[in-house]
């Protein structure tokens, strides 16, 4: 079997990868974001699922005759991606997904029906489909997803894969790396949220998961905070204020190792620190200028210190990371601190990586003295290992495109036959390759 012949999807929920399987990045990246005129139907409860917009010829066994009678015209009129963001003033603009999980199917449906018809041109019942879901993810939640993909699309045959795993294969890629192990600990920080899993040869333990309520728009929020406290606001046209403060965190942000001896340096000497954006109005097409100080550093340090910007979570990543390795089977403990892979755009920061071990090492260290001080032994020591690599913002897709090359990828898959004989609860069972179940 071609590898071509596999698309992928992995929906984010700030933004979606989609494209085919031997890629090794992904053919489309857009925002998870749908347009709609009304938002009809859609309960996040409700097991009552609508069927797909019909496109010319049906969509197989889930297409028929009666869509139209079951939905209304206005319900073919919608956009996703850039194009639903550019309609946001005469459509309403709503995200399926909420921090990791889908929580409007129909909205979700359509969205999965302009992916594959619009963006990979590709007819779903002549292809294997893999889908990526977060830890966690509800068995109720897959279920709905091979509903969808098998009633309304009627897939070749369907992979829900676990994006932590994916992420750890995708590492391998890193020149760190001379042991292909699917033993590590995942940062996962994407636009939405920012998981920490633990996962022991290819399985996730998902007793010790911890899930962080901040990430990539939390650092874009306070990027526009510290812009707004400064006063340079009054020279950033509103409806540009969160582009801009996007383009000051992945352009001019990185992450430093001591925030007290940046503060000291951008102060002895602003002029060799202190950047300027300059900016177009979107609408009127004026020049302007914004100043950049502090931002650079003190966006990477929301991770860190998480104060600085939430009342509700306080704890730092790397005590995060350390409480979630404690947590986890004293057997693979080891593995877990060597093996720390970072994936997602928000783990992109230069120096993210050599921070997070600094700090973690630390923890570490204070943990072997204790305890050598109690015991009167000597510890063997412990290595503390972050893996940063090229495919990190896209390490999700990368891993998920490399398990689709493998000749024996569709014997992975769930077909429609066994769909039709054992029902959605089929991929309660996943089991291949890491998928929880």
């Amino acid at each position: 079997m071609s590898h071509s012949n596999v698309i992928i999807i992995d929906n984010g929920t700030g933004f979606t990868k989609a494209g085919w399987a031997g890629n090794s990045d992904p053919s489309f990246v857009f925002p998870t974001a749908i347009a709609t005129r009304s938002l009809a139907g859609g309960s996040t409860t409700s097991s009552s699922r609508p069927s797909v917009p019909s496109k010319p010829g049906g969509l197989g066994s889930g297409g028929g005759s009666n869509i139209a009678s079951k939905r209304g015209i206005d319900d073919l009129d919608f956009f996703i991606g850039d194009e639903a963001i550019a309609n946001s003033k005469t459509y309403q603009v709503e995200q399926p997904i909420k921090h990791g999980l889908v929580e409007n199917w129909d909205l979700m449906e359509r969205f999965w029906e302009q992916c594959f018809f619009k963006y990979l041109r590709a007819e779903p019942e002549e292809h294997y489909t893999m889908l990526t879901e977060p830890p966690l993810n509800p068995p109720e939640n897959r279920e709905q997803t091979a509903e969808i993909m098998f009633e309304s699309f009627n897939v070749k045959g369907l992979y829900i894969a676990v994006q932590a795993v994916l992420a750890l294969a995708a590492s391998w890629t890193s020149s760190k790396v001379t042991d292909r192990t699917l033993t590590g600990t995942v940062i996962d920080s994407g636009d939405g949220v920012t998981h920490v899993i633990p996962v022991a040869e290819g399985y996730v333990i998902g007793s010790a998961i911890k899930h962080i309520p901040l990430a990539g728009r939390d650092i874009t929020y306070f990027v526009q905070q510290l812009l707004r406290d400064r006063g340079e606001t009054a020279n950033i046209p509103p409806e540009d204020s969160r582009r801009v403060a996007e383009h000051i965190k992945e352009n001019y942000g990185y992450t430093c190792q001591s925030i007290l001896k940046e503060f000291r340096r951008y102060d002895a000497d602003p002029s060799k620190y202190f950047e300027k954006y300059h900016g177009t109005h979107s609408v009127t097409g004026r020049q302007y200028e914004v100043d950049i100080g502090y931002e650079r550093f003190l966006a990477g340090e929301l991770l860190f210190q998480p104060e600085m910007f939430s009342s509700d979570f306080l704890t730092p990543l790397p005590e995060v990371v350390d409480t979630v390795i404690q947590q986890s089977p004293v057997d693979v403990r080891r593995g877990l601190y060597s093996n720390i892979v970072l994936s997602g755009g928000s783990t992109m920061m230069p120096h993210f990586g050599q921070r997070l071990r600094k700090d973690l090492r630390e923890i570490v260290d204070k943990r072997i003295a204790a305890s050598e001080a109690a015991s009167g032994a000597r510890s063997s020591g412990l290595d503390v290992n972050v893996i940063s690599h090229s495919k990190q913002r896209y390490a999700v897709y990368h891993g998920a495109s490399l398990l689709g090359s493998l000749p024996t990828f569709p014997s992975f898959c769930f077909s429609k036959a066994d769909y039709e004989e054992h029902g959605p609860g089929i991929v309660r069972r996943f089991s291949v390759f890491g998928t929880s179940g």
